[in-house]
């Protein structure tokens, strides 16, 4: 469990509980292409979308 009230915590989180778009890429063996099929459906949602990436929760990519 995370006590995302302390700096560390937040840290540790975002390091083992999300992956950005060339992670989620690897991890699905999808092309980058398919992928934003995928998030342009709705099927996978991005927790925060940036200029040039994405970042998803890690366990919906595993799920997925």
């Amino acid at each position: 469990m995370y006590n995302l009230k302390e700096r560390d915590a937040i840290k540790r989180f975002l390091n083992e509980e999300t992956v950005n778009t060339s992670e989620a890429i690897e991890i699905l063996g999808f092309t980058h292409q398919y992928l934003n099929q995928i998030v342009k459906r709705g099927e996978l949602e991005p927790r925060k979308e940036m200029p040039r990436d994405r970042l998803f929760i890690k366990g919906d990519v595993l799920n997925f």
